[in-house]
């Protein structure tokens, strides 16, 4: 899994400005505080989404991994269900 600083580097190398505004009112570049704390959040952000994504595949596995003991066993998930586990 990628790290929170090298999520912040990759971001930093994709983005090495950022400016808020729109057409109308013009743009403003943003402080390097501003732009440091803007980083920082959407690096938190992707590394949230990558710990909610890992969580969901090990959740898959070990589901995967139980029905194979089951079914080694010769018992189903409905097998036990019936008997109350």
């Amino acid at each position: 899994m990628t790290t929170l600083n090298q999520i912040i580097k990759t971001l930093k190398e994709e983005y090495p400005t950022l400016r808020v505004g729109d057409e109308q009112q013009g743009y403003t570049q943003l402080s390097s505080a501003e732009y440091d704390a803007q980083i920082a959040e959407w690096a938190q952000t992707r590394l949230d989404k990558q710990a909610k994504k890992a969580e969901a595949e090990a959740k898959a596995q070990a589901k995967a991994a139980a029905e194979a003991k089951l079914a080694e066993l010769g018992l189903t998930v409905e097998d036990l269900q019936a008997l109350g586990l």
